[in-house]
């Protein structure tokens, strides 16, 4: 997934549920997106991360 679509399926996740959503760089080096409180995986591999109650 290139980071345009993760980014724009990270926002749309975020805002849908109310959560901040990471993007992160798997093992095989493409990129993903999941909840930030469901993330266990390393710092170092997180691309960018959408909060929707950032201002």
């Amino acid at each position: 997934m290139s980071f345009k679509t993760a980014h724009a399926f990270a926002f749309s996740l975020a805002t849908t549920l109310m959560t901040a959503i990471v993007i992160f760089r798997a093992g095989d080096d493409t990129l993903s997106v999941t909840p930030a409180a469901e993330y266990d995986g390393d710092e170092a591999d997180i691309v960018s991360e959408i909060d929707p109650f950032a201002s």
